[in-house]
């Protein structure tokens, strides 16, 4: 049996005990909805979420420990899979009373959340939370997924003749009138470079994406007006190096719209937020150009 808590009788990741009368707060609510809209989150990011108005960090952990004890949170187990987990910033996901909460509220929405393998989709959670995070604080809007589907009531999944093409997760940035898609794509090294076998490869998606870039096939399954660009977040900066050599092959006009980034480590470190929230403000690599960000004042 695991203990309930600790020699002094403090919370662990097993157990807290039940608080009655909790309701969150303006704050607290921002929290539920941005772990509806991109997955899992580790405090360290919800912290940053609020930190323009709240700044005190201890002050945000203690609150979201009140969330948990209120039945509005729980800590996902996958994150005990890391070793020496109770030393890192817990991630956490919402319950039912916390969905039910937001529906009561009129706040809900059909987000679009990371589907797969837990940690592939705690790391793509992470990547569009530190974009919005930094693009908000940039007066940029992040467009979810589930409101570009609604232009069309079309499915992520988007048929490449007998194939299909799934992105990780679809966004957009609204630069007060111009816009930005994305689709992303977040490799942790599970996946062979190259096969001949019917499984999923890194050609086979650089392929797959080259198809949908030239011949506009996203414009018409989205209904989006904007270029797609595509966003590839590696763990591996040794497999980023191997993917922008794959794409010297690639028609300039195409590979220019794939933007790349090795992020270092491994997906299970919950402790690098400051890299994340990066993700917008930093260049990203191309393979036949020079490297670019996703603010607007840089052009892919």
């Amino acid at each position: 049996m695991k203990p309930q808590t600790d020699s002094l009788g403090r919370a662990t990741f097993h157990h807290i005990a039940p608080r009655a009368g909790v309701r969150p707060t303006e704050r607290e609510i921002r929290w539920l909805k941005h772990i509806e809209r991109h997955g899992p989150q580790s405090s360290l990011f919800l912290y940053e979420l609020t930190r323009d108005t709240h700044r005190c960090c201890d002050t945000a952990l203690r609150d979201l420990q009140k969330l948990r004890a209120g039945g509005f949170l729980r800590l996902p187990s996958q994150q005990r899979q890391v070793a020496k987990a109770e030393f890192n910033p817990y991630i956490y996901d919402l319950t039912r009373l916390a969905k039910d909460h937001l529906g009561d509220l009129g706040l809900d929405e059909p987000a679009v959340r990371p589907s797969g393998h837990w940690w592939h989709g705690y790391a793509v959670s992470s990547v569009t939370s530190a974009i919005d995070i930094a693009a908000a604080r940039a007066g940029v809007r992040y467009i979810p997924a589930h409101e570009i589907l609604a232009i069309r009531g079309a499915d992520l999944a988007i048929p490449l003749g007998r194939t299909t093409l799934i992105p990780d997760q679809l966004f957009a940035l609204d630069y007060g009138g111009r816009y930005r898609a994305f689709a992303l794509e977040v490799d942790r090294g599970t996946e062979p470079l190259r096969s001949t076998a019917a499984r999923k490869s890194l050609q086979k998606s650089i392929e797959q994406y080259r198809r949908l870039i030239e011949q506009g096939i996203y414009k018409q399954h989205y209904g989006l007006k904007a270029n797609l660009i595509v966003l590839w977040v590696f763990e591996s900066e040794r497999r980023h190096r191997q993917f922008l050599e794959m794409l010297r092959g690639v028609p300039a006009t195409v590979s220019q719209a794939m933007l790349s980034r090795a992020l270092g480590g491994s997906g299970r470190d919950v402790r690098g937020a400051g890299a994340l929230i990066d993700l917008y403000a930093s260049p990203w690599e191309r393979a036949n150009r020079g490297a670019v960000c996703l603010a607007l004042e840089s052009e892919p």
